[in-house]
Protein backbone atom coordinates (compact mmCIF):
# COMPACT_ATOMS: atom_id res chain seq x y z
CA UNK A 1 0.00 0.00 0.00
CA UNK A 2 1.19 3.36 -0.84
CA UNK A 3 1.61 5.39 2.43
CA UNK A 4 0.60 8.71 1.28
CA UNK A 5 -3.01 7.60 0.83
CA UNK A 6 -6.01 7.13 3.49
CA UNK A 7 -7.49 5.55 0.53
CA UNK A 8 -5.91 2.85 -1.94
CA UNK A 9 -7.86 0.70 -4.75
CA UNK A 10 -7.03 -1.59 -7.14
CA UNK A 11 -9.13 -3.59 -9.88
CA UNK A 12 -12.21 -3.25 -6.96
CA UNK A 13 -15.09 -5.12 -8.67
CA UNK A 14 -18.85 -5.39 -7.03
CA UNK A 15 -21.14 -7.74 -8.73
CA UNK A 16 -24.73 -8.47 -7.51
CA UNK A 17 -25.50 -12.06 -9.60
CA UNK A 18 -25.29 -11.29 -13.29
CA UNK A 19 -24.94 -6.88 -12.53
CA UNK A 20 -21.96 -5.45 -12.19
CA UNK A 21 -22.03 -2.10 -9.96
CA UNK A 22 -18.72 -1.89 -9.54
CA UNK A 23 -16.24 -2.55 -12.71
CA UNK A 24 -12.24 -3.13 -11.55
CA UNK A 25 -12.21 0.71 -10.59
CA UNK A 26 -8.66 1.82 -9.53
CA UNK A 27 -7.87 4.71 -7.16
CA UNK A 28 -5.72 6.71 -4.58
CA UNK A 29 -7.28 9.38 -1.88
CA UNK A 30 -4.28 11.19 -0.75
CA UNK A 31 -3.61 11.95 2.94
CA UNK A 32 -5.69 15.30 4.42
CA UNK A 33 -7.66 15.03 0.74
CA UNK A 34 -10.92 16.33 0.59
CA UNK A 35 -12.09 13.76 -2.47
CA UNK A 36 -15.38 14.19 -3.82
CA UNK A 37 -17.65 11.61 -5.81
CA UNK A 38 -19.94 12.27 -8.42
CA UNK A 39 -22.23 10.41 -10.24
CA UNK A 40 -25.58 9.93 -11.88
CA UNK A 41 -28.15 7.68 -9.97
CA UNK A 42 -27.09 3.89 -10.15
CA UNK A 43 -23.75 4.85 -11.40
CA UNK A 44 -22.44 2.38 -8.66
CA UNK A 45 -20.91 5.39 -6.46
CA UNK A 46 -22.91 4.52 -3.01
CA UNK A 47 -22.28 0.97 -3.86
CA UNK A 48 -18.07 1.81 -3.99
CA UNK A 49 -18.46 3.58 -0.98
CA UNK A 50 -20.49 0.94 1.02
CA UNK A 51 -17.59 -1.64 0.27
CA UNK A 52 -15.32 0.93 1.47
CA UNK A 53 -16.24 1.44 4.71
CA UNK A 54 -16.71 -2.26 5.04
CA UNK A 55 -20.67 -2.13 4.65
CA UNK A 56 -20.86 -4.27 1.37
CA UNK A 57 -18.69 -7.30 1.27
CA UNK A 58 -16.18 -7.24 -1.83
CA UNK A 59 -16.41 -9.88 -4.73
CA UNK A 60 -12.92 -8.84 -6.05
CA UNK A 61 -9.86 -6.82 -5.81
CA UNK A 62 -8.09 -4.93 -3.04
CA UNK A 63 -9.23 -2.14 -0.85
CA UNK A 64 -7.23 -0.28 1.90
CA UNK A 65 -8.51 2.52 3.80
CA UNK A 66 -6.87 4.40 6.87
CA UNK A 67 -4.08 1.68 6.09
CA UNK A 68 -6.51 -1.42 7.03
CA UNK A 69 -7.44 -3.82 4.00
CA UNK A 70 -11.00 -3.31 3.91
CA UNK A 71 -11.83 -7.39 2.64
CA UNK A 72 -9.41 -8.74 5.39
CA UNK A 73 -10.10 -6.45 8.59
CA UNK A 74 -13.51 -4.59 7.72
CA UNK A 75 -14.34 -4.41 11.54
CA UNK A 76 -10.81 -2.60 12.16
CA UNK A 77 -11.88 -0.29 9.30
CA UNK A 78 -15.40 0.53 11.09
CA UNK A 79 -13.08 1.66 13.75
CA UNK A 80 -10.99 4.04 11.75
CA UNK A 81 -13.32 6.00 9.93
CA UNK A 82 -16.23 8.44 10.30
CA UNK A 83 -19.46 8.11 8.82
CA UNK A 84 -22.24 10.66 8.15
CA UNK A 85 -24.97 9.01 6.05
CA UNK A 86 -27.84 11.23 4.10
CA UNK A 87 -30.48 10.44 6.73
CA UNK A 88 -30.75 12.26 10.11
CA UNK A 89 -29.92 9.59 12.42
CA UNK A 90 -29.33 11.37 15.60
CA UNK A 91 -31.78 10.53 18.51
CA UNK A 92 -34.46 13.50 18.99
CA UNK A 93 -35.09 12.36 22.45
CA UNK A 94 -31.84 13.07 23.77
CA UNK A 95 -29.68 16.08 24.49
CA UNK A 96 -27.14 17.26 21.65
CA UNK A 97 -24.30 16.28 23.79
CA UNK A 98 -25.87 12.68 25.22
CA UNK A 99 -26.26 11.94 21.02
CA UNK A 100 -22.48 12.37 21.51
CA UNK A 101 -21.50 11.03 24.51
CA UNK A 102 -23.92 7.31 23.65
CA UNK A 103 -21.81 7.25 19.82
CA UNK A 104 -18.63 7.55 22.27
CA UNK A 105 -19.29 4.51 23.96
CA UNK A 106 -19.86 2.71 20.78
CA UNK A 107 -16.05 2.70 20.57
CA UNK A 108 -15.10 2.53 24.03
CA UNK A 109 -13.82 5.75 24.39
CA UNK A 110 -13.13 6.53 28.31
CA UNK A 111 -14.92 9.10 30.02
CA UNK A 112 -11.82 10.78 30.67
CA UNK A 113 -11.34 11.30 27.09
CA UNK A 114 -15.21 11.61 26.05
CA UNK A 115 -15.55 14.79 27.85
CA UNK A 116 -13.22 17.30 26.15
CA UNK A 117 -13.66 15.66 22.62
CA UNK A 118 -17.39 16.19 23.17
CA UNK A 119 -17.16 19.77 24.17
CA UNK A 120 -14.43 20.90 22.14
CA UNK A 121 -16.51 19.22 18.87
CA UNK A 122 -19.54 21.26 20.02
CA UNK A 123 -17.76 24.27 20.23
CA UNK A 124 -16.22 23.78 16.89
CA UNK A 125 -19.73 23.08 15.14
CA UNK A 126 -21.31 26.02 17.04
CA UNK A 127 -23.95 23.93 19.33
CA UNK A 128 -22.43 24.43 22.79
CA UNK A 129 -24.57 26.89 23.79
CA UNK A 130 -27.56 24.02 22.91
CA UNK A 131 -25.47 21.11 24.48
CA UNK A 132 -28.29 20.60 26.84
CA UNK A 133 -31.30 20.87 24.29
CA UNK A 134 -33.16 18.00 22.94
CA UNK A 135 -32.66 17.08 19.40
CA UNK A 136 -35.90 17.35 18.36
CA UNK A 137 -35.89 21.33 19.14
CA UNK A 138 -33.18 21.54 16.07
CA UNK A 139 -33.51 22.65 12.61
CA UNK A 140 -31.94 20.69 9.84
CA UNK A 141 -28.92 22.36 9.62
CA UNK A 142 -28.59 22.45 13.22
CA UNK A 143 -29.10 18.46 13.26
CA UNK A 144 -26.61 17.81 10.31
CA UNK A 145 -23.76 20.02 12.15
CA UNK A 146 -24.12 17.50 14.95
CA UNK A 147 -24.19 14.38 12.97
CA UNK A 148 -20.71 15.73 11.27
CA UNK A 149 -19.62 15.85 15.02
CA UNK A 150 -20.76 12.58 15.80
CA UNK A 151 -19.19 10.97 13.05
CA UNK A 152 -15.85 12.72 14.38
CA UNK A 153 -15.86 11.97 17.84
CA UNK A 154 -14.07 8.79 17.62
CA UNK A 155 -11.22 10.69 16.12
CA UNK A 156 -11.15 8.75 12.89
CA UNK A 157 -8.72 9.05 9.93
CA UNK A 158 -11.20 9.08 7.15
CA UNK A 159 -14.64 10.77 7.31
CA UNK A 160 -17.28 9.39 4.75
CA UNK A 161 -20.04 11.91 4.09
CA UNK A 162 -22.96 10.85 1.85
CA UNK A 163 -24.62 13.68 0.69
CA UNK A 164 -24.39 16.26 3.46
CA UNK A 165 -26.25 19.34 2.60
CA UNK A 166 -29.49 17.56 0.89
CA UNK A 167 -32.28 19.51 2.04
CA UNK A 168 -30.71 22.32 3.57
CA UNK A 169 -31.23 26.06 2.30
CA UNK A 170 -28.53 28.28 1.52
CA UNK A 171 -27.24 29.83 4.47
CA UNK A 172 -27.11 26.29 5.88
CA UNK A 173 -25.29 24.81 3.40
CA UNK A 174 -23.02 27.84 3.71
CA UNK A 175 -22.23 27.15 7.46
CA UNK A 176 -21.60 23.10 6.53
CA UNK A 177 -19.32 24.47 4.18
CA UNK A 178 -17.09 26.52 6.34
CA UNK A 179 -17.67 23.65 8.72
CA UNK A 180 -16.06 21.01 6.65
CA UNK A 181 -12.82 23.60 5.71
CA UNK A 182 -12.08 24.54 9.08
CA UNK A 183 -12.29 20.86 10.54
CA UNK A 184 -9.61 19.87 8.00
CA UNK A 185 -6.97 22.54 9.63
CA UNK A 186 -4.11 21.22 11.63
CA UNK A 187 -5.92 17.72 11.29
CA UNK A 188 -5.12 14.47 9.67
CA UNK A 189 -8.20 14.40 8.24
CA UNK A 190 -9.27 12.55 5.03
CA UNK A 191 -12.87 13.59 3.67
CA UNK A 192 -15.17 11.21 1.20
CA UNK A 193 -17.78 13.92 0.10
CA UNK A 194 -20.35 12.19 -2.07
CA UNK A 195 -22.60 14.96 -3.47
CA UNK A 196 -25.06 15.57 -6.67
CA UNK A 197 -24.29 19.24 -6.12
CA UNK A 198 -21.69 20.13 -8.64
CA UNK A 199 -21.45 23.50 -6.84
CA UNK A 200 -20.30 21.61 -3.92
CA UNK A 201 -17.81 19.76 -5.45
CA UNK A 202 -16.42 22.15 -7.45
CA UNK A 203 -15.98 24.44 -4.04
CA UNK A 204 -14.85 22.22 -1.43
CA UNK A 205 -12.91 19.35 -3.12
CA UNK A 206 -9.55 19.08 -3.89
CA UNK A 207 -10.26 16.18 -6.59
CA UNK A 208 -13.48 14.83 -7.88
CA UNK A 209 -13.63 11.71 -9.29
CA UNK A 210 -16.99 10.92 -11.95
CA UNK A 211 -18.32 7.49 -12.15
CA UNK A 212 -20.71 6.24 -14.43
CA UNK A 213 -21.88 2.30 -15.14
CA UNK A 214 -19.50 0.86 -12.26
CA UNK A 215 -16.13 3.06 -13.74
CA UNK A 216 -14.51 6.35 -12.87
CA UNK A 217 -14.91 8.04 -16.03
CA UNK A 218 -12.54 11.04 -14.80
CA UNK A 219 -10.84 12.25 -12.39
CA UNK A 220 -8.92 15.56 -11.27
CA UNK A 221 -9.36 18.92 -9.44
CA UNK A 222 -12.24 21.04 -10.39
CA UNK A 223 -10.10 22.77 -12.99
CA UNK A 224 -8.10 19.37 -14.36
CA UNK A 225 -11.52 18.25 -15.43
CA UNK A 226 -12.49 21.48 -16.86
CA UNK A 227 -9.41 21.30 -18.92
CA UNK A 228 -10.46 17.59 -20.57
CA UNK A 229 -13.03 18.79 -22.33
CA UNK A 230 -12.14 20.48 -25.80
CA UNK A 231 -12.72 23.99 -26.34
CA UNK A 232 -13.14 24.79 -22.64
CA UNK A 233 -12.89 28.29 -22.69
CA UNK A 234 -15.20 31.01 -24.44
CA UNK A 235 -13.54 33.90 -25.90
CA UNK A 236 -15.99 36.34 -26.49
CA UNK A 237 -14.56 40.34 -28.09
CA UNK A 238 -16.81 43.11 -28.70
CA UNK A 239 -15.15 44.82 -31.97
CA UNK A 240 -14.48 48.35 -33.25
CA UNK A 241 -15.45 47.58 -36.83
CA UNK A 242 -16.69 44.33 -38.65
CA UNK A 243 -13.91 41.24 -38.90
CA UNK A 244 -12.71 40.97 -42.92
CA UNK A 245 -13.55 37.59 -44.27
CA UNK A 246 -10.03 37.12 -45.05
CA UNK A 247 -9.05 36.95 -41.33
CA UNK A 248 -11.61 34.25 -39.92
CA UNK A 249 -9.16 31.30 -41.84
CA UNK A 250 -6.42 32.93 -39.79
CA UNK A 251 -8.06 32.95 -36.38
CA UNK A 252 -9.17 29.17 -36.96
CA UNK A 253 -5.38 28.20 -37.47
CA UNK A 254 -4.20 29.55 -34.24
CA UNK A 255 -3.41 27.15 -31.87
CA UNK A 256 -5.37 25.45 -29.61
CA UNK A 257 -8.45 27.59 -31.33
CA UNK A 258 -11.98 25.17 -31.64
CA UNK A 259 -14.20 27.46 -33.35
CA UNK A 260 -14.62 30.82 -34.38
CA UNK A 261 -17.78 32.53 -35.00
CA UNK A 262 -19.26 36.23 -35.61
CA UNK A 263 -21.84 37.76 -33.51
CA UNK A 264 -23.77 40.77 -33.40
CA UNK A 265 -21.10 42.48 -31.46
CA UNK A 266 -17.68 41.32 -32.33
CA UNK A 267 -16.51 37.26 -32.33
CA UNK A 268 -16.86 34.15 -30.31
CA UNK A 269 -13.61 32.00 -29.76
CA UNK A 270 -14.06 28.46 -28.09
CA UNK A 271 -11.04 27.55 -27.82
CA UNK A 272 -8.10 25.23 -24.90
CA UNK A 273 -6.23 27.95 -23.01
CA UNK A 274 -8.19 30.88 -23.62
CA UNK A 275 -6.60 33.19 -21.19
CA UNK A 276 -2.83 32.45 -23.12
CA UNK A 277 -4.56 32.75 -26.48
CA UNK A 278 -6.53 35.92 -25.92
CA UNK A 279 -3.25 38.05 -26.55
CA UNK A 280 -2.78 36.14 -29.68
CA UNK A 281 -5.99 36.89 -30.73
CA UNK A 282 -5.86 40.98 -30.15
CA UNK A 283 -2.49 41.29 -31.95
CA UNK A 284 -4.15 39.37 -34.97
CA UNK A 285 -7.30 42.16 -34.90
CA UNK A 286 -5.17 44.98 -34.61
CA UNK A 287 -2.84 43.86 -38.01
CA UNK A 288 -6.81 44.78 -39.48
CA UNK A 289 -6.35 47.95 -37.29
CA UNK A 290 -9.59 46.28 -35.46
CA UNK A 291 -10.04 48.08 -32.41
CA UNK A 292 -11.28 45.69 -29.14
CA UNK A 293 -14.25 47.49 -27.17
CA UNK A 294 -14.05 44.10 -24.53
CA UNK A 295 -12.97 41.32 -24.14
CA UNK A 296 -14.42 38.58 -21.60
CA UNK A 297 -13.41 34.88 -21.39
CA UNK A 298 -15.53 32.13 -19.66
CA UNK A 299 -15.00 28.68 -18.41
CA UNK A 300 -17.32 25.84 -18.97
CA UNK A 301 -19.10 24.81 -15.59
CA UNK A 302 -18.63 21.29 -13.95
CA UNK A 303 -22.03 20.56 -14.90
CA UNK A 304 -20.76 20.50 -18.70
CA UNK A 305 -17.73 18.30 -17.67
CA UNK A 306 -20.23 16.03 -16.08
CA UNK A 307 -22.57 16.00 -19.87
CA UNK A 308 -19.11 15.71 -21.34
CA UNK A 309 -17.88 12.36 -19.67
CA UNK A 310 -21.29 10.52 -19.22
CA UNK A 311 -23.90 12.31 -21.58
CA UNK A 312 -26.12 13.36 -19.31
CA UNK A 313 -26.67 15.97 -16.74
CA UNK A 314 -26.96 15.68 -13.38
CA UNK A 315 -29.14 18.43 -12.00
CA UNK A 316 -30.50 19.03 -8.90
CA UNK A 317 -33.70 17.34 -9.11
CA UNK A 318 -31.83 14.14 -9.29
CA UNK A 319 -31.56 14.32 -5.42
CA UNK A 320 -34.42 14.79 -2.81
CA UNK A 321 -35.62 18.19 -3.13
CA UNK A 322 -34.82 20.98 -1.16
CA UNK A 323 -31.36 21.93 -1.82
CA UNK A 324 -31.55 25.54 -3.14
CA UNK A 325 -28.96 26.94 -5.28
CA UNK A 326 -26.99 29.71 -4.71
CA UNK A 327 -23.98 31.88 -5.80
CA UNK A 328 -21.17 30.15 -4.78
CA UNK A 329 -18.21 31.90 -2.82
CA UNK A 330 -14.89 32.18 -3.94
CA UNK A 331 -12.42 29.25 -1.89
CA UNK A 332 -10.64 30.75 0.36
Amino acid sequence: MNPDCAIEVHKLVKRFGDFTAVNEVELEVRHGELFGVLGPNGAGKTTLVRMLTGIVPITSGEAWVAGVDVRRNPGTVREAIGVVSQALTSDMDLTAYENLDIYARFFDMPRGARKPRIEELLHRVGLWERRKSLVRTFSGGMRRRLEIARGLVHKPRVLFLDEPTIGLDPQSRRVIWDLLLDLRKGAELTVSLTTHYLDEAEFLCDRVAIVDQGKIVALGTPQELKSMVPGSDTVELALEGPLPDARMPELQALPGVREVERTNEGIRVRADGGAALLPRIIEALREDHLGVKSAALSRISLEDVFIHFTGRSLREETAPKGGPKFQVPARR
